[in-house]
This record gives structure tokens, C-alpha cells and sequence, in this order.
């Protein structure tokens, strides 16, 4: 299909409309239109399998062209982790702000249906320090480590809010924890088709974890209680 000509002349005219890109608010929308792009890609088929070449050919564009607005396939999806990590700070600040003082399930709950509803930024925890954060400037890798870290700081902040007992080293370690175990989770919980199979035929050795939401709303309530037990000895 890709070796039509209708498609080879589409190409032809998208890839002139990216190059005609003379002006900062042209270039802005071609920035956008790739992060786009590679957005659908990573919900479609996980960042793992996606490359520079998936992501030219996705928004209509030559490789070389693509590489005129960002560095590598790396720092795409980095710049896409710095909103994903934003969002989820601000959705889950908010769902905090209707719990009650000492209401521990409530905080597991929130974190657990919030990641439910973000299976990219799930993807990004699983490959930001395996591969994404390995091919890119030291620039764009401190935006992305500076909004991941504000945005644990917010929902620390938020966390301690109900929690008063937790100093900020607590809460920012506990948010922390919850967002690396579930990216683990979100693998396990999501197998490819063969892992299923398996599964299927031999459901002993499932791991048990297939609810997602509630596996991420019971570990965060078991690291809260031993938060808070550990700090009474």
C-alpha cells in the first residue's frame, strides 16, 4: 500500500508543505502535528516498537525532514512524558481534594484509576530509564526529569493534604514508588497475545494482577500503612 503512487505523490506534496515551514508559528504546528503522530503510534502498538521511520511516515514526512524539528525518536517521546507526567499531577490533585482526612483507600484509589486512564504514561515509566532517556541532549533530558520531579512534589503535596502525618520525603517517596511499580504492573497486567496463551492454558501461573486499577490501589495503600508504621518505631 505504501508503494502506491497516489500515496508516493501524497507524500510528495506533505513533505514540500513541512519543508515550505519558514515561520515560528508554522513550525510550532509541525512540531505538534509529529508529537501527534507519535502519540497515536504509542497508543496503538507501545513505545517499544515504534521508530523514527513509523513516525515520519505517520504524520506524512521524510526521516531527514523529521529530524529538522527533533533530535532523535527518544526525545519525541520524552517531550510527550513532560505533558503526561503534568496531567497526571493536575487529575489527581483533584480527585485528592474530595477525600477526607486519613482516608488511606481513597488515596489508593485515586492513584489506581488515574493510571488506569493513562496506560502512555505507564509505557513512558517503563522505558524512560531503559531507553528513552539514553539518545537524547542533556537539555531536553532535564525537561523531562524537572517535570517529573514537580510533578511528584505536587502530588505529594496533594497526598499530605489527607495525610498530615507523612513529612515530604514520605509522601514524595511514596508517589514515587507507586509510579515505578506500576509500570511493571501495567506490563504484567496487559501480557502480548502469546504470555496470554500461556495464561489461558496454565491460569496457576498467572500472576493475579489482571485488575490493574485495583493491584495499583492496593499497593498504595500497603506502602502508606508502612510509611506510617515504620515511622512509629
Amino acid at each position: 500500500m505504501r508503494r502506491c503512487r497516489g500515496y508516493r505523490m501524497t507524500m510528495s506534496r506533505d513533505q514540500d508543505d513541512f519543508q515550505r515551514a519558514r515561520r515560528p508559528e508554522q513550525k510550532l504546528l509541525r512540531q505538534t502535528a509529529i508529537l501527534e503522530a507519535a502519540l497515536r503510534l504509542a497508543q496503538r502498538e507501545g513505545i517499544r516498537d515504534i521508530s523514527l521511520a513509523d513516525i515520519a511516515s505517520e504524520v506524512g514526512m521524510h526521516k531527514s525532514a523529521l529530524l529538522r524539528y527533533f533530535e532523535t525518536r527518544e526525545d519525541i517521546y520524552l517531550r510527550l512524558g513532560v505533558d503526561a507526567w503534568r496531567d497526571w499531577s493536575d487529575v489527581l490533585a483533584a480527585k485528592l481534594k474530595s477525600l477526607a482526612t486519613g482516608d488511606v483507600q481513597g488515596i489508593g484509589e485515586a492513584f489506581g484509576t488515574t493510571l488506569d486512564d493513562r496506560p502512555f504514561l505507564c509505557d513512558v515509566f517503563t522505558h524512560a530509564s531503559l531507553n528513552l532517556e539514553r539518545n537524547v541532549s542533556v537539555e531536553n533530558l532535564f525537561g523531562f526529569k524537572l517535570a517529573a520531579h514537580l510533578s511528584i512534589k505536587s502530588m505529594a503535596a496533594a497526598v499530605r493534604v489527607i495525610l498530615p502525618d507523612l513529612s515530604e520525603g514520605d509522601a514524595q517517596e511514596i508517589v514515587g514508588a507507586v509510579s515505578a511499580v506500576a509500570a511493571s504492573l501495567r506490563q504484567i497486567a496487559h501480557p502480548p497475545p502469546a504470555v496470554a496463551q500461556v495464561y489461558a492454558e496454565h491460569p496457576e501461573l498467572a500472576l493475579g494482577y489482571d485488575d490493574f486499577a485495583a493491584t495499583v490501589a492496593r499497593f498504595t495503600e500497603t506502602i502508606i500503612l508502612g510509611t506510617r508504621a515504620r515511622n512509629q518505631i
